[in-house]
């Protein structure tokens, strides 16, 4: 088997354009939902928000959800809600992005990596019971599994040991609106629907299902919960009457006169902070709802056939495949001389791109004495992992030129 194809075989050439591994789908009715937005009375908190959050609630099967400026604001206002403190310990997945781990480092807490399972690429179970049984009880706080790439984390098995250890949870779902796995009774359990972890967090990147430019949501069946994230994502500011601490005297300013607080009164009564969404990113993100299912569709075809045109190949070491549930915000291989094809294939103008670096090997983390041979499956798996194009825009024949360069590059034909 060849490295790499010979020139006199060489793929034919790319017709198409730069094909990216994620791409943003921008429609006429996006830009007349966002238009009409900028041409009302609001730009930043106004209507589009509440709208944008109940259509979403909707969408993914849960009580509450709340929209913020991103993945990462939403990631630490759930550390914050849920009251992570200095020096507690908490257990995710090095094969994820930074901000899985960061929101717990923002709050003071100890980010402790569990590997992760090598068919699956999630967090591994059993690596994550190992830890918690080598410990007293009460060492951990809770857990931040993560539906990597769009692939569901069996939640329920997670709920149950989390349960006996006595520990939160949190679903970092950016990869997987849309996204499911089967319980033990057969039903369907859709990422981030709040029925087994306290939080779950979206992200509305570019790239992602749902594109907002910026943005992001949590989700949770938890009023109590709900009312502290709103609270959290605005400065810690309330202007409900029935929460206020301060006597109608004081908020008025002069002795009251009746029992109503006047309408300009609000109070601060925790630390918060700026995280608020836009009625203009609303706007998109509820018009870019609308499709939501037909682009999920469209990007488990797309997983079909790159998993029918690699299974059995030798060089594939392995792959997402094509899994019940998957949300396919990505498609991975694992493929041999990994750097040879990513070059070959950015030749042909095609960018793939590499999910990703264990952030426990990051300079960050690894000051906090994390280092090579540590989470020994992460670590190999990111020496062979590449993302492959993949969005409900890409076409049939622009799939067919990805899977022929990479097969030319392996077997020069």
């Amino acid at each position: 088997m060849s490295i790499m194809a010979t020139e006199k075989n060489s793929v034919a050439e790319n017709t198409f354009g730069p094909i990216p591994y994620g791409r943003q789908h921008i429609t006429r009715e996006d830009l007349e939902a966002v238009n009409d937005t900028l041409l009302s009375d609001y730009l930043t908190q106004g209507p589009r928000i509440a709208e944008f959050e109940n259509a979403f609630a909707a969408y993914i099967g849960c009580t509450y959800a709340v929209a913020v400026a991103n993945g990462t604001a939403a990631l630490h206002l759930c550390a914050l809600a849920l009251e992570v403190q200095p020096g507690q310990k908490i257990i995710t997945p090095p094969i994820t992005f930074a901000a899985s781990s960061n929101c717990i480092k923002y709050c003071g807490g100890e980010v402790v990596f569990a590997d992760i399972d090598p068919l699956t690429y999630l967090l591994d179970i059993n690596k994550v019971k190992a830890l918690l049984e080598a410990s007293p009880k009460g060492t951990y706080q809770g857990i931040v599994p993560v539906d990597f790439a769009g692939r569901a984390v069996d939640l329920e098995a997670f709920r149950k040991l989390a349960n006996e250890y006595g520990l939160w949870l949190i679903e970092d779902s950016c990869h997987a609106p849309g996204g499911y796995f089967i319980d033990s009774k057969g039903m369907q359990q859709n990422c981030g629907n709040g029925q087994f972890a306290e939080l779950a967090i979206f992200s509305f990147h570019p790239v992602k299902h749902i594109a907002c430019g910026e943005g992001g949501m949590i989700t949770t069946n938890d009023e109590k919960l709900y009312k502290k994230l709103l609270q959290l994502r605005t400065h810690g500011i309330t202007k409900e009457p029935g929460t206020f601490t301060n006597d109608i005297s004081f908020a008025a300013g002069q002795p009251a006169d009746g029992d109503v607080y006047p309408g300009w009164y609000m109070e601060m009564q925790t630390l918060g902070y700026n995280y608020r969404i836009t009625d203009f990113q609303a706007a998109l993100g509820t018009s870019q709802l609308k499709r939501a299912d037909a682009g999920m569709q469209r990007r488990r075809e797309i997983a079909a056939q790159y998993a029918k045109a690699f299974t059995g190949k030798e060089f594939i070491i392995g792959q997402s495949g094509a899994v019940e549930g998957h949300g396919y915000h990505l498609y991975i291989i694992e493929a041999a001389n990994r750097l040879g094809l990513y070059n070959y294939l950015r030749q042909q103008k095609i960018y793939a791109q590499v999910h990703y670096i264990p952030t426990h090997l990051m300079p960050y983390y690894k000051q906090f004495g994390w280092k090579e041979g540590d989470m020994p499956q992460s670590e190999n798996y990111y020496k062979h992992c590449l993302s492959l194009p993949m969005y409900p825009t890409l076409t049939d024949e622009e799939q067919a030129y990805v899977i022929d360069c990479i097969n030319h590059f392996y077997e020069g034909r």
